[in-house]
């Protein structure tokens, strides 16, 4: 165990770096959108933009991996976004930001395809959850330093855009200097959404449903928080407790889900969601640590649904569509997400802090009614047709990696193509 964790390390320590300045700046722009009197629809397309960048990111980033390498490809995209920080501060209006916001988002999604490949690459059978936990503890820790630090850092100032570039920029320095054998080029694959429908109707609706509302929350959470009267540092605690609610949903909701129909499990996420949701939306919370539980709440039973939707899709998948699944469904979502912040910001505009949580209700009311009819449509898969949920359904792209390894036959049924 020890050995394959060192063999990965340095890459760790380059995630770690990263996410804790992209965790940062997650908090830190919705804030100071704020101060700067953007209007909540204008902060809302300004979070939408990261997702815009991302799905972009998702479709032309193998591309530039493929033509300079993992490492050089690395270097480039961890620059560009370590500029991007610190262009915020220097124009000021939400047109620039819309674009910066873009460059992103694109950055980060090839960091994730790098990262992922690599990781591919060093596991095996043995170690590939062991591998892929650490991976994710890493993630969701980080992210969440990242977003509490707002709270010792400030916002009345460049200094914590600085911070962010800084920690971006550092994430160079641990994978420029691995003796890792760099991976082998990575997979292009199709996205075809017709079949990918096809497969798992469940899956593919349900991320596009997952990402509006889990976007919506995870951008305007810190917007939520000062309206109903949060400091900025309540509101970047706020925030973070989101994340962490859905560290505690993921493993306990994920392995019910293998011992009955995840579409069931689905199903009781989105019925839990909703009526958390609208309590908050109807009685809305007096207290900052009241309102900080209720959305630890809503992080358990919200995010774990995007990894369960995923392992449903595996259920129906062959090995060698697993990669243009997972990557299928990360499309989804993340055309969701570009949804979820805009709409859910135009709603906070026209109704005040509460619009949030009735967005998210909203959704929950089309997800439990999608998987209703799924459930009537399509009968539960059969036990030795299930895959058992792993770690690496959490992945946050997920592009590159295969839930389990597929041999070099299977690969090559995979014609190397650009995205449809």
């Amino acid at each position: 165990m020890f050995k394959a964790l060192a063999s990965i390390s340095a890459l760790l320590a380059s995630v770690a770096l990263l996410i804790v300045g992209h965790g940062l700046q997650g908090t830190l722009l919705p804030l100071a959108a704020q101060q700067a009197a953007f209007s909540d629809l204008a902060i809302g397309l300004v979070s939408s933009a990261y997702f815009v960048g991302m799905v972009a990111g998702c479709l032309a980033g193998p591309f530039v991996i493929r033509r300079g390498g993992h490492v050089r490809a690395f270097a480039a995209l961890v620059s560009l976004m370590s500029a991007a920080a610190l262009l915020h501060p220097v124009f000021v209006d939400p047109l620039s930001w819309f674009l910066i916001r873009v460059i992103s988002g694109f950055c980060l999604a090839g960091f994730y395809m790098i990262v992922e490949s690599w990781l591919n690459e060093a596991a095996d059978n043995r170690n590939r959850g062991m591998i892929m936990s650490f991976y994710i503890v890493v993630l969701y820790t980080a992210m969440m330093v990242g977003q509490i630090s707002v709270s010792f850092i400030g916002i009345d100032s460049f200094i914590p855009f600085i911070v962010a570039s800084v920690m971006v920029s550092l994430a160079v320095i641990p994978l420029s200097l691995t003796t890792s054998t760099q991976p082998a080029p990575i997979t292009i694959v199709r996205f075809r959404p017709v079949k990918l429908y096809q497969t798992s109707p469940a899956a593919f609706v349900g991320c596009l449903l997952m990402g509006l509302a889990s976007s919506a929350v995870w951008t305007l959470s810190p917007i939520y928080g000062t309206q109903i009267g949060m400091t900025t540092t309540e509101a970047a605690y706020y925030a973070a407790a989101f994340i962490g609610g859905g560290v505690l949903g993921q493993w306990p909701f994920g392995r019910l889900s293998d011992r009955m129909d995840r579409r069931h499990v689905l199903l009781g996420l989105a019925f839990a969601t909703l009526a958390i949701a609208t309590a908050i939306a109807l009685i809305e919370p007096r207290t900052p640590w009241i309102a900080t539980l209720y959305v630890v709440a809503v992080g358990a039973v919200l995010q774990p649904a995007y990894s369960i939707a995923v392992a449903h899709a595996f259920d129906h998948a062959t090995p060698t569509d697993y990669v243009e699944t997972s990557s299928g469904l990360l499309l989804s979502y993340g055309i969701g997400s570009i949804i979820g912040p805009t709409g859910a910001s135009f709603a906070m505009q026209t109704i005040g802090p509460s619009g949030l949580y009735l967005v998210v209700a909203g959704v929950q009311l089309l997800t439990i009614g999608f998987i209703i009819t799924r459930l009537a449509a399509r009968a539960t898969p059969a036990p030795e047709d299930k895959r058992d949920f792993g770690p690496e359904a959490t992945s946050p792209i997920g592009a590159v990696i295969s839930p389990e390894p597929v041999t070099e036959d299977e690969l090559a049924g995979q014609a190397v193509s650009g995205p449809a």
